[in-house]
């Protein structure tokens, strides 16, 4: 089959953009807004996509409660140029998908979710302590892309925090806590296999 996105109807019952593009990591993203109030959400429009410096991407999509206003994830980092990524780990999927609920602003997913904060070193937001991983982030560039309140966020990694648990022979190893990722629909999964392949030459 072949259609085109906008133009032509793909006659399936769910759009399957999302499941071709899959699995897609997870940005749990931790930020302050200007007052200091925190704010937890997850985000599987993410990747890292440079490591000198390293530096991370992740896409908002539509506005809060379906308006064209943004989201508060996206205000805040423009208000402060400071956020978090914090690794989701399948032990707390179900905290992280109760912090993408769409809450009023001012509600605080931490206590939602019931998780601890914990402080960053560099930045001010608080991150996830529970989390295996957590890059502190400063805001780089936002673009604002086509499509109702699409707005790319970069940001360059200024520290990282590794839960040493995770580690094994100075590796870290995914299988330990087993990364959360986004598939199409409402499928997740977790790595909890992985495989060596050697670059030719």
């Amino acid at each position: 089959m072949f259609y085109r996105p906008g133009l032509d109807p793909h006659g399936l019952p769910h759009n399957p953009f999302k499941a071709i593009v899959s699995p897609r990591p997870i940005g749990w993203i931790s930020t302050l807004d200007a007052a200091g109030l925190p704010n937890l959400a997850p985000y599987s429009f993410f990747n890292a996509i440079a490591d000198q410096p390293p530096m991370v991407a992740y896409s908002s999509t539509g506005g809060k409660g379906g308006g064209s206003e943004g989201k508060d994830t996206v205000a805040n980092i423009r208000a402060t140029g400071e956020f978090v990524v914090n690794i989701v780990p399948m032990a707390l999927r179900d905290a992280m998908n109760a912090c993408s609920a769409a809450l009023a602003h001012g509600v605080d997913e931490f206590e939602v979710a019931g998780l601890e904060k914990a402080p960053c070193e560099v930045v001010a937001p608080p991150r996830v302590r529970a989390a295996p991983a957590s890059l502190e982030c400063r805001l780089w560039r936002t673009i604002d892309l086509p499509g109702e309140a699409n707005i790319l966020v970069i940001g360059e990694v200024v520290g990282v925090h590794i839960d040493e648990a995770m580690l094994r022979d100075g590796i870290f190893d995914v299988t330990l806590y087993q990364p959360l990722s986004r598939l199409g629909y409402r499928d997740y999964a977790a790595v909890s296999e992985i495989f060596p392949l050697r670059r030719p030459g």
